[in-house]
């Protein structure tokens, strides 16, 4: 907590002063505790947002304006506003939006950014679930925006007003008013920010495989919690695992990104974007921390994990705090910038409150990303018992023979799902040879799993695996881009072969059944290329064992 409150001096936001002061004092805890630390600086395309107002019938509305949003033209952006509720996609569909202003309930997201956006809008008004505004970053780009991914910047101005003015709004269309005129002023343009690396490698193979441990500094005002907090916890992870820096079976890389809250992770995409090679040979899983300890966050039940680290994660909790992990599938969030490398990865947000009535991002707390994330948002057990559960963690991902990843569970929810899409299927598209293939590779592990390989041989296959598994369960499948920050179905791959189910496909359904071959095809191939990996490993053992046994004149050799 004394760390904590010397952290929650500066406001942190990307590319400013008070960001730059904590950087700089991070990495002086990092050099006190003996690890060579360097501060990088690296170009990524930042959002800050400024002022913004709602005027309606001459009266102006408080509100907030979002990072990646337009900026209103001189004057203000004046349209007529139409009433979307949520704003699902059915509703866009149905309504013509363009050149309007739609009013959406609900803390503002990159996706109706973007729906609003396709649709011809010039103008989102988010309509907050209560009396706070919560500050986002509407961008559906995960990372600094490319040649190629720039088009999808958001093309509205996107502001946020409280649920009673949102009520106000509406009250002001039933009665036929219904222009309404945004300001909204967002500073959005190329800076350098800063990146803190620190490296402490395995005595035994200082070039070896490493655990990537990581989280960002860049917050909403002072963001104690989210994330001064685990910017804490995590220094404290590193100084009690350097503490047993002898018993490393492998090394530790330790990054603290900015560009998580105003650029959209650009950060740690730059850095996967820039030391990909690296990566790909040396680093074996990803720890993510994000807004640990806050107050009333009992529940660490639905933590994320990237199937392979279920297992270590789940018993890391049980230990820790009795509660049982659930299984929740990994969000697409929290500096989670490695699944096409191959990287598998755990946490992100580890404790969380109990479910709110109000349609809130997350359960995080009413005071996430506003200006009440303060220091008495912290409880200080809890704060030490999340720390305690990643210390568990890292410390194993560290320290033991066998790197703890099992991707049993992974690939034998893939075989269930397949058996079930071939139920739905009704001969449209035969997926029986690549189900059995799942089987096979699920098989496969297990023999892995039994540990008939010599722990390096071991170490290095599940290295190689992950390469294959991660990607095609957490991307759409090119590795060396990444995917919109949207939500992806588990197994990305069978998207294609599901839209084949669908009851309302009509005579154009063969169109879709080329995606769907695609796709088997694509799944096929990295079934296969897992199995064989696993196998010609196991028949190298086999053969090895044999040539012992000769050579000692044992009897089946």
């Amino acid at each position: 907590m004394t760390g904590l409150r010397a952290l929650a001096r500066w406001p942190k936001v990307a590319g400013t002063a008070g960001e730059a002061s904590s950087f700089a004092w991070l990495k002086e805890q990092l050099d006190q505790i003996g690890l060579k630390a360097e501060l990088i600086a690296h170009d990524a395309y930042i959002s800050i947002p400024g002022p913004a107002r709602l005027v309606v019938d001459g009266r102006t509305v408080p509100a907030i304006t979002h990072s990646m949003s337009l900026s209103s033209p001189e004057g203000g952006l004046t349209g007529l506003l139409v009433d979307l509720g949520e704003g699902a996609r059915k509703s866009f569909a149905e309504r013509d939006v363009r050149g309007r202003i739609v009013l959406v309930d609900g803390i503002a997201s990159p996706g109706i950014a973007l729906l609003a956006s396709q649709a011809g809008a010039i103008g989102v008004v988010q309509i907050s679930p209560h009396h706070l505004l919560h500050e986002m970053c509407v961008s559906p780009i995960w990372g600094s925006p490319s040649a190629e991914t720039r088009p999808a910047l958001p093309k509205v101005v996107v502001i946020t007003v409280s649920n009673e003015a949102g009520q106000a709004l509406r009250d002001t269309l039933k009665a036929g008013m219904g222009e309404v005129t945004l300001h909204a002023a967002v500073d959005t343009g190329w800076r350098k920010t800063p990146l803190l690396v620190a490296d402490l490698p395995c005595a035994d193979d200082p070039q070896g495989p490493f655990i990537l441990l990581s989280c960002h500094v860049d917050t909403w005002f002072h963001g104690v919690m989210d994330n001064g907090s685990a910017n804490i916890a995590m220094l404290e992870v590193v100084r009690l695992c350097a503490q047993k820096h002898e018993e490393w079976k492998r090394g530790l890389r330790i990054c603290f990104w900015s560009g998580h809250s105003q650029g959209r992770y650009s950060g740690s995409a730059w850095y996967a974007d820039n030391h990909w090679a690296e990566l790909d040979a040396r680093c074996a899983a990803h720890v993510n921390l994000d807004s640990p300890g806050g107050i009333g966050a009992n529940d660490l039940t639905r933590t994320g994990s990237a199937g392979g680290l279920f297992r270590i994660a789940a018993d890391a909790i049980a230990a820790e705090t009795g509660q049982e992990l659930v299984g929740r599938r990994k969000a697409r969030s929290a500096d989670d910038s490695f699944p096409g490398i191959g990287i598998p990865s755990v946490f992100g947000s580890l404790s969380l409150q109990e479910p709110s009535p109000l349609k809130m991002r997350n359960d995080l707390g009413w005071w996430w990303h506003t200006e009440h994330d303060l220091l008495d948002k912290i409880d200080p057990d809890f704060l030490v018992r999340d720390t305690k559960v990643v210390l568990r963690v890292v410390q194993g991902l560290l320290t033991e023979e066998r790197l703890p990843v099992d991707y049993a569970g992974q690939v034998g929810a893939l075989v269930e799902e397949l058996a079930k899409l071939g139920r739905q299927l009704n001969g449209r598209l035969d997926i029986e040879e690549v189900t059995e293939e799942a089987g096979s590779l699920a098989g496969a592990i297990a023999d892995l799993n039994s540990g008939r390989l010599d722990p390096a041989t071991h170490n290095h296959v599940l290295m190689r695996l992950s390469r294959i598994l991660v990607p095609l369960d957490y991307t759409k499948g090119d590795r060396f881009v990444h995917d919109p920050a949207l939500s992806l179905s588990p197994w990305p791959v069978l998207d294609p072969i599901r839209r084949l189910t669908s009851d309302s496909l009509d005579e154009d359904y063969r169109f879709t059944a080329v995606d769907a071959v695609r796709a088997r095809n694509r799944l096929s191939h990295s079934l296969r290329e897992a199995s064989s990996l696993l196998r010609s490993a196991s028949l190298e053992a086999s053969t090895a064992t044999a040539v012992v046994r000769e050579a000692a004149g044992q009897p089946g050799a």
